[in-house]
């Protein structure tokens, strides 16, 4: 009987194999890891925003108003934040809305997220608007 040479290595069509497997499990997850971490994103928002309506009812109790609390960009209530800008409008001796507004920058175009004196919550996720907080994409209340 003639005897046969082991081969040594890979062929081209194992390691074809491999990366084809590879690609697609980079494709499934590269967009659900993405939508994890502007879930974490969303973090800052729905908790500085709740900060900042904590913070406008104590000075409401203690001036009957909200008027002439804060800038128009919120700087004394709201700083340090990194993923979202603030905007503090309709103020008035008894309302105000406070809205967040996610950074192109950082990967958060698109989401929006507002509340007000009444502490109704609304947000905007890739043109979908809801009555509450949500955090990702397609998620409702």
């Amino acid at each position: 009987m003639p005897s046969r040479k082991q081969q040594k290595g890979i062929t081209l069509i194992e390691l074809m194999v491999v990366v084809a497997v590879v690609a697609i499990l980079g494709g499934v997850a590269l967009p659900s890891y993405l939508s994890y971490v502007q879930r974490g994103k969303t973090q800052e928002a729905t908790s500085a925003l709740a900060d900042a309506r904590v913070k406008f009812e104590q000075y409401f109790q203690d001036n009957r108003t909200y008027e002439a609390y804060v800038s128009a960009s919120c700087s004394p209530i709201i700083a340090g934040t990194k993923y979202f800008t603030y905007a503090c409008t309709n103020m008035t001796a008894t309302t105000y809305t406070i809205t967040a507004t996610g950074s192109v920058g950082e990967g958060m175009s698109g989401y929006v997220y507002t509340i007000n004196q009444a502490n109704a919550k609304t947000s905007t996720i890739g043109g979908t608007t809801v009555n509450c907080w949500v955090t990702k994409k397609g998620e409702a209340c």
